[in-house]
């Protein structure tokens, strides 16, 4: 975890800048995407977007945490079968009268 300095600066991890190749000096890039924000590494900044090997990358990432937390919280794999509606009756329901 980085901290944010008075200055409003904050230190890269060096497993994460080794990882991506960031060294000092380099010019980085944030983006905001929605409540995240993303660090765009160098080779990223010239493409303005991620390559398919590291948005798959990412995507496993994602999942690996997914299925994790489902562990720890005990959390169904699968939503129930019956929840008590349809997904066609969400679509409807606002046609419907009170």
């Amino acid at each position: 975890m980085a901290k944010v300095t008075s200055k409003l600066q904050l230190t890269l991890p060096k497993k994460l800048a080794d990882q991506y190749g960031i060294k000092p000096g380099d010019e980085v890039e944030f983006r905001e995407a929605g409540n995240i924000i993303h660090l765009l590494p160098p080779r990223q900044i010239s493409k303005g977007r991620l390559t398919v090997e590291e948005r798959m990358r990412l995507f496993d990432e994602h999942t690996r945490r997914v299925k994790e937390a489902q562990k720890h919280l005990k959390l169904p794999a699968t939503p129930p079968k019956d929840r008590g509606w349809t997904r066609e009756e969400l679509y409807d329901r606002d046609s419907k009268p009170d």
